[in-house]
């Protein structure tokens, strides 16, 4: 089902946190993954979400930008089998800290509805260091793979310290 922000003034998003991936640094087996993002999916639209996002979060320490295959592989996974379990509900993925292209490639892939970006506009100082937004290539690459898939932006994302006085309110009018 299309993420249609039309449909309700407010949205609750459940997010299934994936635990560490394969190559993470406490990466654990693809069996137990796929188990946990099942059950927190339902428990998710059990409780009430509007929609699922799935991100990596258990990946911690992230990598800035660009997120190795292995990464990338298991989050299909667990993207379809949280696709399978959500019905009629909305999904979408978050690959963290802010690898927007792969996330693109999930979307497309596995049929996704939306997609986060932490840092779309702007740079940000994060404790991966230095984060600047790509949405020139993000916009361009949604167009050219998943045209239908809604990008949900982050102002002024949490965890990290925005560069330069830019306002809330200038940063919500570039995303």
């Amino acid at each position: 089902m299309a993420l249609d922000l039309s449909k309700r003034r407010r949205w609750l998003i459940g997010v299934v946190h994936l635990l560490p991936t394969p190559g993470s640094p406490r990466g654990v087996p693809m069996a137990r993954l796929l188990q946990r993002a099942r059950s927190d999916a339902r428990a998710l639209r059990s409780g009430g979400c509007h929609a699922l996002i799935v991100e990596n979060f258990g990946d911690a320490p992230f990598h800035k930008e660009r997120v190795p295959a292995e990464t990338i592989a298991a989050l299909a996974l667990a993207l379809a089998e949280v696709r399978e379990l959500a019905g009629e509900l909305p999904v979408g993925v978050n690959v963290l800290r802010n690898d927007a292209r792969a996330a693109l490639g999930l979307c497309a892939a596995a049929g996704a509805d939306f997609l986060r970006v932490n840092v779309h506009t702007g740079a940000m100082l994060t404790d991966q260091g230095l984060v600047e937004g790509r949405a020139a290539d993000t916009l361009r690459e949604r167009a050219r793979l998943c045209p239908r898939v809604a990008l949900l932006a982050d102002v002024h994302v949490k965890h990290a310290a925005v560069l330069g006085s830019e306002t809330l309110e200038d940063a919500a009018a570039d995303a």
